[in-house]
C-alpha cells in the first residue's frame, strides 16, 4: 500500500506526468483564495463526506492538500477507509510547497 503521505518534491514529479493525480484541496475557500495550486479541486474538509463518492474516482490517485498537512492526512486516511486506496496527503501542506517548490505562493 502507498505511504499515507507524499512529499512536495514527489508530487511535483507526479503532477508533471501523463497521468497526474487529482489534487484535492480540503481547505476553506478563504484559504484557497489566499494561496492555491493550479488545477486543485476545492472540497472543504467538512464537505468531503457528502461529496467524495460522487466527485472522486476511487481508482485514481488523489493527493490531498491543506495548510500544514494535518487536515489532509485525516482526509486521506478517511478516503482510504472508504475505498480510495490511492489517496495520499501532501506532507507539510501548501506551506511546505511554498517554502520548497514555489516561493511565489504566499505563506499565511
Amino acid at each position: 500500500m502507498l505511504d499515507p503521505e507524499i512529499t512536495a518534491q514527489a508530487y511535483l514529479q507526479q503532477r508533471d506526468s501523463p497521468q497526474p493525480p487529482v489534487l484535492l484541496d480540503v481547505r476553506e475557500p478563504w484559504e484557497a483564495q489566499t494561496a492555491s495550486l493550479p488545477g486543485a479541486l476545492l472540497m472543504p474538509m467538512g464537505d468531503v463526506t457528502s461529496r467524495a463518492h460522487t466527485e472522486l474516482d476511487p481508482d485514481q490517485p488523489i493527493v490531498v492538500l491543506c495548510h500544514h498537512g494535518q487536515r489532509s492526512l485525516s482526509v486521506a486516511m478517511w478516503l482510504r477507509n472508504q475505498g480510495f486506496e490511492h489517496a495520499q496527503s501532501l506532507a507539510g501542506g501548501i506551506d511546505a510547497w511554498s517554502r520548497s517548490i514555489d516561493q511565489t505562493i504566499p505563506l499565511y
